[in-house]
């Protein structure tokens, strides 16, 4: 099968005119480039980075291939399993825990992982009561516009203050809450992780298995073999800093300076981004409005541990206001086990090793670090954040307008989606949409 041509950098790519330039190449820009070159259209793909992948990076850690950004799959994302058979990608499952470690009134406790869904999961069955009515169907979210907009304005805290929950109840689920809105529930729309939690099934068992695996051979093979599919030419190490159109073309500078011009253009770089290149003419208003509140959660890093002292497979979770919110076992080292960690606040110093060391004690305290690794998604400059998690009010303010072109700008990232926002899933759904519109924008 014919490759993509990958080049370091855009100074042997000729200046000349193509049909499609895609900007970005996450699994939103591979999947639109897959799609464009299959019509027949002449696609150029610039990519900041050194390497393929947007938010999803592999990466080797303790002698073991780690993934760095988003590393979860589901039986529940359509797109990206009908994707992963076409290119005979399995999946691997992560260790099935056997504890849970959860907080208490004394500090980290132990408990059953039957104890942990049935308690955990049932204060998320009670904080997302109502989800089946206002999103009964969960891939289209403003189904039922009238009733999301009654609680759209709400934050996951307003809902968790709504429900008048004792402490100890609290602390079973604001690591969730925090975490997932990148340090504080007040970040995070109720609505926002209810879609999830609707997705998912609205089952506590389902909720828990939808992140539970990953592609086989790392999500950097599965997007290189997406974007071999496309054969699309693909600069790496090539930074946009603007783009303008006109009545009949638009216009991108990249790298250091350099211009190319096509029929239209793919965005498929994150939201948060947006802000960082200049559009000439400027943004639509919601678009605009959109990249200046910011839709990827700001402050989460990923950290990968060598722990020993942990015998057994746990999960781990801290409350709101820990360094650590999420701690979770993914496999067995000669000398101990791989785990993973996320951190959303930035008072943790990620460069000192006993500062990463004393905020996994206070949620595991038997955990000896013996090395990490960590990666800053807030501070990249080519992503500034994490997943999309959309704040209050924002699905109701944004969607559909924002799924729209800009001219002959078509916007591809999972930062938009409909479904599942913030999954490679909802990269895959946007970026498929975007090639619809600029293949028509072509004509």
């Amino acid at each position: 099968m014919a490759e993509a041509r990958i080049v370091n950098d855009d100074s042997s790519v000729t200046r000349q005119d193509y049909d499609v330039i895609v900007v970005g190449a996450g699994f939103a820009g591979a999947a639109a480039a897959r799609e464009l070159t299959a019509k027949g259209l002449k696609t150029l793909v610039l990519e900041a980075r050194h390497r393929l992948g947007g938010r999803t990076w592999t990466d080797t850690f303790a002698g073991q291939s780690v993934e760095l950004g988003g590393q979860f799959v589901s039986p529940a994302h359509p797109l990206v399993m009908d994707a992963m058979r076409r290119y005979g990608i399995g999946t691997v499952s992560a260790p099935a825990v056997t504890r849970a470690v959860m907080p208490t009134p004394n500090g980290p406790g132990n408990f059953t992982i039957e104890e942990l869904v049935a308690r955990q999961g049932g204060l998320l069955d009670k904080l997302f009561e109502g989800s089946e009515e206002y999103f009964p169907n969960p891939g289209e979210p403003l189904t039922r516009e009238d009733l999301v907009a009654k609680v759209d304005h709400l934050s996951l805290r307003d809902r968790i203050e709504e429900l008048q929950l004792s402490q100890d109840d609290q602390n079973w689920i604001t690591g969730i809450t925090a975490g997932q809105s990148g340090g504080s529930s007040s970040f995070g729309a109720l609505t926002a992780l209810a879609q999830w939690w609707a997705l998912a099934g609205w089952d506590p068992a389902k909720w828990y298995t939808s992140q539970s695996l990953r592609p086989a051979g790392g999500m950097s093979a599965f997007i290189k073999a997406l974007i071999d599919d496309s054969k699309a030419t693909v600069c790496l190490n090539t930074p946009v800093r603007a783009v303008s159109q006109d009545a009949d073309r638009v216009t991108v500078t990249a790298g250091l300076g350099q211009s190319y011009t096509a029929k239209t253009v793919v965005m498929a770089v994150p939201l948060n981004v947006w802000r960082t290149i200049k559009f000439l003419p400027g943004l639509p208003e919601v678009h605009a409005t959109a990249t200046e509140q910011g839709v990827g959660v700001p402050n989460v890093r990923k950290l990968w541990l060598h722990v020993r002292g942990v015998p057994d497979d746990v999960t781990v979770s801290g409350v709101e206001g820990d360094q650590l919110v999420t701690v979770i076992s993914q496999g067995r080292l000669d000398d101990g086990q791989l785990m993973f960690a996320i951190n959303a606040l930035p008072v943790l110093d990620i460069r000192d090793r006993s500062a990463v060391e004393v905020a996994l004690k206070e949620v595991l305290p038997e955990a000896t670090l013996v090395d990490f690794r960590a990666q800053d998604w807030g501070s990249d400059p080519y992503a500034l954040g994490a997943w999309a998690l959309r704040k209050p009010n924002q699905l109701t303010a944004q969607l559909p307008e924002i799924q729209q072109p800009h001219g002959r700008i078509a916007f591809a990232t999972s930062d938009i989606a409909s479904g599942w926002i913030g999954f490679v899933e909802g990269a895959f759904e946007s970026g498929l949409r975007a090639a619809e519109q600029a293949a028509a924008i072509v004509g």
